[in-house]
This record gives C-alpha cells, sequence and structure tokens, in this order.
C-alpha cells in the first residue's frame, strides 16, 4: 500500500511539473553581426587586355598558382578572406577554341552540383551592350558566384567567388552578396582592349 502512495505521489508531482512548463521551441541559430563598408570603385592598372572597376577594398594579384596563365588576377577581400580568381584566355578569331573555352567554363561551375541545392544562371545585359552569363550558386558550395563573357572574336573572361574560410555560407550570406554587386559592377565597367603593354604593374 505504501508503495503505491510512493508512486501515486511521484506522478502526481511530474504532471504538476510538466503543468508549469511551457513548450520549448530551439532558438534559431545566430550569426556575428558584419559591418560592411560603402561600395566604391577604382579602375585596373592600364596593362591589360581589359578594364574594369574593382572594389577599393580589395587589392590585385596576379594568379600565382602553377597553371595559371598570362593576364590572370585574383582580386582579394582581406577583410572577408574572399577572391574573385579571374582567368583570361584570347579567343584567336577561331571559333573552335570559343566552343572550347565555353564548354570548359560550363563544366567548371557543373562540377559543384553535388553539393549545390541550387544553381540559376541567367544573361546580364551590361550598359556598353555586351552580354555575360551569371551563375549564382546555393548550398555549401566553394564558390558562390560565376560569370563569363566573351566578345567571341578575341576576348573570354571568367570569374568565381571564392572564400578561405571554412565558415558555412549562410552566415556568409551578407559577404557574398556584398561581392557579388562588386562582380556585377566588374561586368558593367569592363571594356575589352586591342593593345596592352608587355609589364604588368600590380599593387
Amino acid at each position: 500500500m505504501v508503495c503505491i502512495k510512493n508512486i501515486i505521489t511521484v506522478i502526481a508531482l511530474l504532471l504538476s511539473i510538466a503543468a508549469c512548463t511551457t513548450d520549448y521551441v530551439p532558438k534559431p541559430k545566430g550569426y556575428n553581426r558584419v559591418d560592411l563598408p560603402e561600395h566604391s570603385y577604382v579602375s585596373l592598372p592600364d596593362t591589360l587586355p581589359y578594364d574594369f572597376e574593382y572594389s577599393v577594398h580589395a587589392t590585385i594579384h596576379p594568379d600565382s598558382s602553377v597553371n595559371a596563365d598570362r593576364y590572370w588576377l585574383n582580386i582579394h577581400y582581406p577583410d572577408f578572406v574572399a577572391d574573385i580568381q579571374l582567368t583570361y584566355k584570347p579567343v584567336n578569331q577561331s571559333e573552335e577554341r570559343l566552343e572550347t573555352l565555353l564548354e570548359d567554363s560550363y563544366q567548371l561551375t557543373a562540377n559543384h552540383q553535388i553539393r549545390a541545392s541550387s544553381i540559376d544562371e541567367n544573361v546580364l545585359g551590361t550598359p556598353s551592350g555586351k552580354r555575360a552569363l551569371i551563375a549564382e550558386l546555393s548550398g555549401e558550395v566553394p564558390s558562390q558566384f560565376q560569370f563569363y563573357i566573351t566578345d567571341s572574336t578575341d576576348h573570354f573572361l571568367r570569374g568565381a567567388l571564392y572564400f578561405r574560410t571554412a565558415t558555412q555560407n549562410d552566415s556568409l550570406a551578407p559577404i557574398i552578396e556584398f561581392i557579388k554587386i562588386d562582380m556585377i559592377h566588374l561586368l558593367n565597367t569592363l571594356e575589352w582592349k586591342n593593345k596592352v603593354n608587355n609589364v604588368i604593374e600590380l599593387r
């Protein structure tokens, strides 16, 4: 009898505790606030086969990787540990070469399909009448925004955004959007040049 009374007492106590509690709702994961600067731009050095305006918050460096070609650049954002990697190829009036460059660019973007939740491609028309293909990639992908632009006869330029950090992309979202605006500005101010100097002078 005493045992039964003890069980009833315990059950009553648990019920009274449960009645005093509210439903638990997990709090959404929080991220550090990112204070972003104002967008402002400067022009490239006059030693390249192309020209555009890039962010004053970034620095320009020649690509130093083993497979880099001449006129490949990295636009580095030191505050964000991010790079826009630019690869330039001359088309040399060759339709076959252009097709190869287009296929290579498509394949480089498609390589992210395994980790991408979506890849949205759109054509951007620039103020000077050029057309660029831009690709926005969602999910935990190493590159969240890419583009290529060409005049189909002489010039082909491809750009891709990369972060040198393990931070997840959803927490990087404000910075990604900030740099995407800079990349669109790059495309909107891009001009091709037919003659270039032999020396690249970059800071």
